[in-house]
């Protein structure tokens, strides 16, 4: 494989995004696929926000690049990434940089109904921040059903177990088939 593919997990607090990424590792594992796994909302998590970068933006693209540099050089070559925005038009230059102008990109949105999530995060949400994942839920939602880029699967998690949503997004990757398992 000449270059990188990264699959990119998106969706509302309390979709699965996480949940849904370890699985799909475990999937791959056990075809034996090479792959990494990166939770894109520990890139930018520092505070306060890095002078001139408010929306931490900048510190989650140069530290995406600095690990992907590192998984690179022991020879991997896909990647899972979950993150809330991660599926929309505005985040695709991050990885382009980071992993390299062909990077081949597939990308999920995870869906679940206002309910469904909310009983996800109050079994969660243990601290002080539940309403504000309640709140910013419903409206993350509907942004990113209406501006997910064009192609982008969607996949329903609403009562379903979490590995057969899994395979639904491994075989949206195409990662699994007989060629795939090393870069």
């Amino acid at each position: 494989m000449d270059h990188a593919e990264v699959l990119l997990i998106g969706g509302r607090a309390g979709v699965g995004k996480t949940t849904v990424g370890w699985e799909v590792s475990a999937l791959l594992r056990a075809v034996a696929v090479s792959h990494a796994v990166i939770d894109g909302d520990f890139m930018g998590q520092v505070h306060p926000a890095p002078e001139g970068d408010p929306h931490r933006s900048e510190i989650t693209e140069r530290n995406l690049t600095a690990v992907w540099e590192n998984f690179t050089r022991l020879g991997y070559c896909r990647l899972i990434y979950t993150n809330t925005a991660s599926v929309l038009p505005e985040a695709t230059g991050m990885f382009e940089r980071a992993m390299g102008a062909k990077v081949r990109i597939t990308r999920v949105l995870l869906t679940a109904s206002d309910v469904t999530a909310g009983e996800r995060l109050v079994g969660r949400e243990l601290g002080s921040e539940l309403e504000q994942e309640l709140e910013g839920g419903v409206r993350k939602a509907r942004l990113l059903d209406q501006r997910a880029c064009a192609g982008t699967v969607r996949v329903v998690t609403d009562g379903r177990p979490v590995v057969d949503i899994a395979r639904e997004v491994v075989t949206a990757t195409g990662w699994a088939g007989k060629h795939a398992a090393r870069c």
